[in-house]
């Protein structure tokens, strides 16, 4: 059996239409993940290419550095399935493209970096008892500002833990598979949010203090507020070329 129908599979009975049913569920998709790699979902060639990458100055949809007006290709979304319980993707990105801080609101996401060099900053919103407006900043902990390069093992981020909000930016070439559980969903309050670092100013006096702050130290907090990813930020379809899933 295809390693991506095994961990299609897999997916089926350890996710439902309100995440993972439980942490071993979660463990049994994760093993099956760590096994994937770029041949067992038709990337075995780009992968190759990357093994011999020597870099480049082109950035994603922008003029290269040395005044040259090529540009690499956008983003690339290589769709795989989506069910009320869960999506399965590829992100492509060339390098020195950027993912845009972005959240996941009440979703587990298990990621694994099948080829290149990558570099990720992520966050978890720092819990405190007053209800935030959406249209202010928010404070958040950093829980990792690092390299990722493959091979590697597989990641997971929680609902509330683990860097619900993460940015990428690709070293070289590179492939992210993401695994959504549940999906996105606008219907269900699930929907994308993209956000920036700000001051806290706005916020009342008090919840510049420790105890405010869940325990965190004010100047461990960063201030973050939702804003429109800017116009150079493209993601678009890809054709998947890996084996097919079959329902």
């Amino acid at each position: 059996m295809p390693a991506v129908q095994r961990l299609y599979k897999a997916c089926k009975i350890s996710f439902s239409a309100s995440g993972p049913i439980s942490g071993e569920a979660i463990d049994n998709v994760r093993s099956i993940l760590d096994e994937i790699k770029p041949s067992n979902v038709g990337l075995e060639q780009e992968a190759q290419v990357v093994r011999s990458w020597k870099g480049s100055n082109a950035s994603n949809g922008k003029t290269s550095s040395n005044g040259s007006n090529g540009y690499l290709s956008p983003i690339k979304y290589l769709h795989i399935h989506e069910c009320d319980s869960f999506s399965i993707g590829i992100f492509c990105m060339p390098p020195s493209s950027i993912i845009p801080l972005h959240n996941h609101p009440g979703m587990t996401v298990l990621s694994k970096l099948l080829y290149g060099k990558l570099y990720v900053k992520s966050y978890d919103w720092i819990d405190v008892d007053e209800h935030f407006d959406p249209t202010k900043a928010r404070p958040a902990r950093l829980t990792k500002d690092s390299e990722m390069s493959a091979p590697c093992g597989s990641t997971v981020l929680y609902p509330t833990s683990g860097g619900n909000l993460h940015t990428f930016r690709a070293i070289t070439p590179c492939a992210l598979f993401d695994i959504l559980s549940p999906p996105y969903s606008s219907e269900d309050g699930r929907h994308c949010s993209y956000f920036r670092k700000t001051s806290g100013h706005n916020q009342p006096g008090d919840m510049n203090d420790g105890a405010a702050l869940g325990g965190v130290n004010d100047s461990e907090a960063i201030w973050l507020e939702e804003c429109q990813p800017s116009d150079s930020f493209v993601i678009r379809r890809g054709l998947y070329k890996g084996p097919a899933i079959r329902m």
